[in-house]
């Protein structure tokens, strides 16, 4: 059995808390890459976009009455 004083677990919290802090600092959101599927329909979306094939969002709320 290990006996660790007061002094030794705090700096241990700080090392710990300092590694976590990092570890948020350096992690990447899942969320903000795309699946292939995800990523055909961006470019599908995007050439619509340029073909003018879509409806501009202040005129789709006029449609729907919003």
């Amino acid at each position: 059995m290990t006996v660790m004083t007061d002094a030794k677990v705090l700096k241990e919290l700080k090392e710990i808390r300092s590694e976590l802090d990092f570890i948020k600092t350096h992690m990447f959101d899942p969320d903000a890459i795309m699946t292939t599927e995800e990523s055909k329909r961006f470019e599908q979306s995007m050439k619509e976009l340029k073909e003018g094939k879509t409806t501009p969002f202040s005129e789709l709320k006029k449609e729907l009455g919003l």
